[in-house]
């Protein structure tokens, strides 16, 4: 991750899904309640009635009530056990909606933005359109969820906004790297934990992607699917893994776009996506030079010097903005990997990169501000943050010794010479976290599952196209669909030969006899 926690974005950006609409915003117009009804689906669920051992038998036997909540949609709250491995000792809710199968329906699509700590409630409630097209939304109910921890449901909590301000924007004091600079982090990052801890109580401990893949198969057998059908988008796909690796048996029909690697440690991720998004910095400059209104010149060597040397100029004397915040190195690296992961935003970026060479921040603030969710008032629009930290420091294990952090910081300087230099010191962040993870990465083989749809782009900044291979190859039924081009994710917003080839999947059960290299 990032030099810190606040900054910790490149995998925290891998997976803001459900954001990526930066030059133009997905908006659809939802109105209030209204009175509709689709003949065959039922305002009340019924569970699969499947055994289950008798701690788990409330939780699998649930009825889900569906209240309309909005123009062809319903909403719902499930209980889920707060600990999977003492069930006895309380419970949770998870809060999901959907919008009914518009034609002959298969069953439930239960759908996931990423993240982690992205909502799939606002995922499908908002902008269902960007989520799935019309053939899935025909032939499936659209079913988008918050997972445990996450927005809606029962959820972490830290700060208040204003010091969400400070530990996302603050400025560190000390010389990147030094004694200092660590030891300033490192309380930073401890304040956090202990804000997490005190306010979210138990929930804390809980809230690692096992967990809700647990979680996800209470939801398929209480929304009575004898199958997982499951469309996962960048962390997503993480969680699809885990789910098909804990219920082959379970699994029906799985899409994972923009694959991450389940093998991958927390220094490879990072490392990976440093050459991820410098390699999407260089393909944006390149297509700006190209172009018109570009705030560069000469080659795209050069220009990445520029950037750079931009870069190191605010890390050593931030840009002041109107409403008093401070434009550093970190701030401006999260404001450039925002509209990376749409070539439709690049323009943005160009203007973005103009008005910092003039010593005005405010298009950057906008950028950061867009992928921090934070709103114009200073408000949040959730709890993303906190959610990411939490699930990430049960779901990789950190190394925070200062000499070891310095070393994986030069390496990564050496392999993205303009972003690695900030995306180093990430492990400080779940070094001082409450809770350890148990988790030991590796291959997932998931071995006895359906056929599954490994979706990934091969410019992709932020979930590599080198992890959709190989989780390809990982999965025993592995297989993968490639989309030669940019951006993060490419379901619905690439071409009709992806998406005419996870819509035969999910519909049909067509595998692809072979890549076919979209």
């Amino acid at each position: 991750m990032i030099s810190r926690p606040r900054t910790g974005r490149a995998r925290r950006a891998a997976v803001r899904t459900s954001a990526i609409a930066i030059a133009a915003t997905v908006a659809l117009a939802l109105s209030g309640c209204v009175t509709w009804f689709l003949p065959h689906t039922s305002n009340t669920s019924t569970p699969t009635g499947e055994k289950v051992a008798a701690a788990f038998a409330p939780f699998y036997g649930q009825t889900l009530s569906w209240a309309n909540c909005g123009q062809n949609l319903q909403c719902t709250t499930a209980k889920v056990p707060l600990d999977w491995s003492n069930p006895g000792t309380g419970e949770i809710k998870l809060a999901l909606v959907r919008q009914p199968a518009t034609g002959t329906r298969l069953g439930s699509l239960l759908v996931n933005p990423g993240g982690p700590g992205g909502s799939g409630y606002d995922f499908v409630k908002d902008s269902i359109n960007y989520a799935t097209d019309k053939t899935l939304q025909s032939s499936y109910d659209i079913v988008g969820f918050d997972p445990r921890g996450v927005g809606r449901s029962t959820a972490v909590k830290c700060y208040g906004p204003t010091q969400m301000d400070q530990y996302l924007y603050g400025i560190t004091p000390g010389a990147r790297g030094s004694d200092a600079w660590i030891a300033n982090n490192v309380k930073t990052s401890t304040d956090f934990a202990n804000a997490c801890a005190a306010n979210t109580g138990t929930l804390l401990a809980h809230v690692d992607t096992v967990s809700a893949a647990r979680d996800l198969d209470v939801l398929r057998a209480a929304l009575g699917d004898k199958k997982l059908n499951y469309l996962g988008y960048s962390y997503g796909t993480y969680l699809g893994t885990i789910y098909a690796n804990l219920y082959p048996k379970k699994t029906g029909r799985l899409v994972l776009d923009g694959a991450l690697d389940p093998a991958a440690s927390n220094f490879e991720v990072t490392k990976v996506q440093s050459v991820g998004f410098e390699n999407a910095l260089r393909a944006y400059v390149k297509a700006c030079l190209a172009g018109k209104n570009c705030p560069f010149s000469g080659t795209v060597d050069d220009s990445m010097k520029t950037i750079s040397a931009l870069l190191a100029a605010v890390d050593k004397s931030p840009i002041r903005n109107s409403d008093g915040r401070e434009l550093g190195a970190n701030t401006l690296v999260t404001a450039i990997i925002y509209p990376l992961y749409d070539a439709n935003a690049w323009s943005t970026l160009s203007q973005m990169f103009a008005s910092v060479m003039q010593g005005d921040a405010s298009i950057a603030f906008q950028l950061a501000d867009g992928y921090n969710g934070r709103n114009s008032d200073g408000s949040y629009l959730d709890n993303s943050t906190e959610a990411f930290m939490a699930i990430n420091c049960l779901d990789y294990t950190y190394n925070a010794d200062p000499a070891t952090m310095r070393a994986q910081a030069a390496e990564l300087a050496q392999v993205a010479p303009v972003i690695g230099p900030y995306m180093g010191y990430g492990d400080i962040g779940c070094a001082t976290w409450p809770y350890k993870s148990t988790v030991q990465r590796g291959p997932v083989h998931a071995a006895g599952a359906a056929p599954i749809l490994v979706v990934g782009t091969t410019n992709d900044p932020a979930t590599p196209y080198v992890w959709a291979q190989n989780l390809a190859k990982e999965l025993t039924s592995g297989h993968l669909l490639t989309y030669k081009g940019e951006g993060h994710t490419a379901y619905n917003k690439s071409n009709s030969c992806v998406n005419n080839t996870v819509d035969k999947f999910l519909v049909s059960g067509t595998v692809p006899a072979t890549d076919p290299m979209c």
